[in-house]
Order: structure tokens, then C-alpha cells, then sequence
């Protein structure tokens, strides 16, 4: 029986890829904080190390004997204010991994980054693992995750097998802390009277875990595989999920130079009343993108598959209404 480590389980991401896992045949260890809640994992049987993921002790111990490290812990904030802890664990934190890594003999290490790390696309295409990325422009959270990397690829410098994963925006079951389930909220809440030009990229949090496992069992090391859903505009990703939930959709369209300003305000108010913002000035600044990508390599290389964008939004909602956190008028 295959032993895997899980950091980062009682996220979205890493919650669902603890659960797929010991359905499917392995003896699952978690990493997680003290401070974690233990509900989204279902009751599923893993065992617990509690602690910091800078900790290398702390890993060493819990890697001990295991045959892949699923590295899944990260802060996901645009927020300016979280910029040194996102620091600390999204990059001090991977450093720490891949060493522990190295000294407890993993075989296998899959690092779950971003689309973040990769370049923007020229208008009219996608990006993918191969599209620059212009480091003197990146901050906050994209620089964090592109810093990962040079990590992860330092561990394989050093004879670590390691595989990375680039997944997009991020929906389904378990998303409580509302990172991209916040689109949900809002639009059920009625809280994007408009949209703006561009657009996004969603997947389903179920696709990435089979490609995470996939990656783990057939990946090449040091390779980069982005694994995205569907591309669509941002004018038809809030119009769609608010015909399937029952929300309202934006009235108008916005203009991008209005936005931005509205990101600088919104975020300055929220810091000034120490509250996390709803929308950030690094949020607005890339908002007008068509942040499109292609999971061409990941389809080739490992089987990866997606599911339609309406039974992404559906798993979601049908999550939150069986866990009481979507109720007939709104998210509580």
C-alpha cells in the first residue's frame, strides 16, 4: 500500500486530493495547522502531524517511509497586507519541503502551483507551461508562486523527483474558506452589479485532484502541467453562474480605468478598518486580461479531462446547500 504525505489538506484543493486518495487504495498522512478544522476531510482516516510547513523537522517526520509528497499548502490572498506570512509559507515553506524531501528519500514530490507562475497570453490566445513570465512586473501571490518553482526545480537539481501542476481558478466542494467560491457568494448575494472585459479560466477542484494523482504516477520531472476548464469571458462566466443559482447578474459593464480605482479605495478602506477586502488593487490590475490557458500537455501526457463549466458551478452549490452554508435567500 502506497504512503503519501498531504500538506495543505484541510484546503480546498488538498481536502478533496486527501479524500480521492485513501479511496483509492493509499494510507494517507496530513499536514496541517493547529488552528485547521478537520471537517471537510469527512472523517476520512489519515493520520495528523499538526504544525508549521517551514517546520523541516517536522516534515522529515512525517515523510518518513512515504512514497509521495503531495505539497498543497499555500496562502491564496491578493490582500497587500499578507504579503510577508504569503512570503513565509508559499516560498520558505516549499524550500522547506523539497529539502525534507530530500533527506527523507521521497520518491515523488507534486507541487501544486498556479497559472499564476506562467505568463500572461497575447490577446486571441492561451498560455501555457511554456508562455514567459515577466518577473520584474510580478507581486504578491504571482511572485510567491513563480518563486515556488525555482524551489521545487532547485530539489530537482539536487535528484529529486518532482512534478508541477499550474491549475487555474479553482471551484467545487469544499471551498470554505471562499477563495474562487467567493464568485458564488456574490453573485448570489447580488454583489457584482458590473463586469468588466476580459476573462477567466475556472476548473473543477475534482479534475485537478485525478491530475495531481496522475501527475504523481506519470509526470516527468521538473515539468510544469496546467491543468484549466473552460475559457470564457467574465461577462459570460457571471451571467451563466447566475442563471444556474438562482443569483443576479451585473447590470452593466464597467470600465476598466473605474475598477481600478475602485480596487485602490476598497483596499485601503478595508486595511484602515482591519478587514479583509472584497476586491484588491492587484485583483483590478489584472482584471481586464483574457487570462486563457490551454491544458494541451496535461490532455497528452496525462489523461487529464474537463468538466463542463455548468456541472462545476452545480457540484459547488450543491455543497454548500448540503452543508448549510447556501440557503434559499443567500450564503450565510
Amino acid at each position: 500500500m502506497q504512503t503519501v504525505l498531504v500538506t495543505g489538506a484541510t484546503g480546498c484543493v488538498g481536502s478533496n486530493l486527501a479524500i480521492a486518495l485513501f479511496r483509492t487504495g493509499r494510507r494517507v498522512r496530513i499536514l496541517r495547522r493547529s488552528t485547521s478544522s478537520l471537517d471537510v476531510l469527512d472523517d476520512t482516516p489519515c493520520q495528523e502531524f499538526t504544525g508549521d510547513v517551514c517546520d523541516e523537522a517536522l516534515l522529515r517526520s512525517a515523510m518518513d517511509g512515504c512514497d509521495v509528497v503531495y505539497h498543497a499548502a499555500a496562502i491564496v490572498t491578493f490582500a497587500r497586507g499578507a504579503r510577508d506570512e504569503q512570503q513565509r509559507v508559499n516560498v520558505l515553506g516549499t524550500r522547506a519541503v523539497v529539502n525534507a524531501c530530500l533527506s527523507a528519500g521521497v520518491g515523488t514530490l507534486v507541487h501544486v502551483s498556479s497559472v499564476a507562475a506562467i505568463g500572461y497570453p497575447e490577446p486571441g490566445s492561451m498560455a501555457d507551461e511554456e508562455t514567459p513570465v515577466d518577473r520584474r512586473a510580478a507581486r504578491g501571490y504571482k511572485l510567491t508562486k513563480i518563486l515556488a518553482e525555482d524551489e521545487i526545480l532547485r530539489g530537482v537539481g539536487r535528484g529529486l523527483r518532482a512534478v508541477i501542476v499550474n491549475p487555474s481558478v479553482v471551484i467545487g466542494e469544499r471551498d470554505t474558506r471562499f477563495h474562487a467560491g467567493q464568485l458564488i457568494r456574490d453573485i448570489k448575494k447580488g454583489r457584482i452589479p458590473f463586469y468588466v472585459d476580459g476573462g477567466m479560466n475556472i476548473v473543477y477542484v475534482g479534475d485537478v485532484v485525478r491530475g495531481m494523482i496522475k501527475a504523481g504516477e506519470t509526470g516527468k520531472s521538473g515539468e510544469r502541467y496546467v491543468l484549466c476548464g473552460e475559457n470564457m469571458t467574465h461577462r459570460e462566466i457571471f451571467f451563466r453562474v447566475a442563471a444556474l443559482i438562482g443569483g443576479r447578474r451585473p447590470l452593466a459593464k464597467l470600465p476598466l480605468r473605474l475598477l481600478r480605482a475602485a480596487g485602490r479605495l476598497i483596499e485601503t478602506g478595508s486595511r484602515l478598518v482591519g478587514a479583509a477586502p472584497l476586491f484588491t488593487a492587484d485583483l483590478a490590475a489584472i482584471a481586464g486580461r483574457y487570462n486563457w490557458y490551454s491544458s494541451a500537455k496535461a490532455e497528452r501526457e496525462l489523461g487529464f479531462t474537463k468538466t463542463p463549466f455548468d456541472q462545476t458551478i452545480l457540484a459547488a452549490c450543491r455543497w454548500y446547500v448540503s452543508h448549510g452554508m447556501l440557503k434559499q435567500g443567500g450564503l450565510d
